[in-house]
């Protein structure tokens, strides 16, 4: 994707490097039309380097943010490790585009956990109009939001089944093939669990702090893209004829929400889209100003390397 930036003259790179653990060292990955050859980011000196991108993984980003950035470079770091760091800019930029000027603090911009994107994506206009007082979040998560090794979990065990074959998990802590699991990441005190809690505190640090967030994270057997029912509650009415409208007005989201058979968006429908989906959006007469509405998105893409592109493009045209 960022070669697809740089082609379409969003903006412009002079050199790329690829770079990852030391038994990645050698192998050849793709940029565009030009292959890479893997360095060993252990050895790695990022002196001359301006930007860095790091989505290997929070104990990785531990390690190598903090030496990348005492060189000189500015890290967009995908993983959750600095997203909730005092002057870290967390970043969407449709919604928060003006923070990005404080990666000055640490050299480091925070790119937020995918279902954090595609839901305030989906709020942030709403919010705008009538405070948002709290949030009930479901997510049907995909494999590949935990990675390729998932996503062949899911293909091999299904194969199996269908073989008449038991495959024990290695991956994920229960089968995940025609099953679905209430349980991303590890558990916390009070019973949730780390990505449940990594949606609440994103959320308040992107909109406002004093929204009440709520979620429950399910991983589910597909293999891209991420939904999410969500139930909102404002602090004054917003009509569903109203949210449809603003919401069809928004940058980077799409309504399809038609109350027939098939007239809405899945997971399958959204693969290698960039857009942000939303579906069956409905008063929720249960509280004094509620709405429902469905949330899909390629997870892949604005969940993870669209939105990273996109900082970079903000941050390259106008602030370097």
């Amino acid at each position: 994707m960022l070669a697809e930036f740089q082609k379409e003259g969003k903006f412009s790179i002079d050199s790329v490097v690829a770079f990852a653990s030391k038994k990645s060292k050698g192998k050849k990955v793709s940029f565009g039309d030009e292959e890479l050859t893997v360095l060993d980011l252990e050895n790695y000196d990022f002196v001359g380097i301006n930007i860095a991108i790091f989505c290997a993984g929070s104990h990785v980003s531990e390690r190598y943010v903090p030496i990348a950035t005492e060189a000189g470079c500015i890290v967009v770091d995908n993983t959750s490790r600095f997203r909730m760091k005092e002057g870290v800019p967390l970043v969407i930029p449709e919604i928060n585009k003006d923070k990005i000027t404080e990666y000055k603090n640490h050299n480091i911009i925070s790119n937020p956990n995918c279902t954090t994107i595609q839901m305030l994506l989906a709020l942030h206009l709403l919010h705008q109009k009538a405070k948002i007082k709290r949030i009930v979040a479901s997510t049907y998560q995909s494999t590949s939001g935990v990675g390729k090794a998932a996503m062949d979990e899911l293909y091999n065990q299904t194969k199996k089944i269908f073989m008449n074959e038991a495959k024990k998990p290695e991956i994920f802590p229960k089968q995940i093939a025609f099953n679905c699991i209430p349980h991303i990441g590890e558990f916390m005190e009070d019973g949730s669990t780390k990505e449940e809690w990594k949606m609440q505190e994103e959320a308040k640090k992107i909109l406002e702090e004093d929204i009440k967030v709520t979620a429950t994270c399910v991983r589910v057997p597909v293999l891209v893209g991420h939904a999410i029912a969500v139930n909102v509650e404002f602090d004054q009415h917003i009509t569903e004829e109203e949210a449809r409208e603003m919401l069809s007005e928004d940058d980077g989201v799409l309504v399809q929400d038609k109350r027939e058979d098939g007239g809405y968006m899945t997971q399958i429908d959204v693969v290698q889209e960039n857009a942000v989906y939303i579906s069956r959006i409905r008063q929720d007469d249960t509280v004094k100003h509620g709405l429902n509405m469905w949330i899909v998105a390629d997870n892949l893409r604005k969940g993870a390397a669209l939105n990273i592109v996109q900082i970079l493009e903000i941050l390259i045209k106008e602030h370097l």
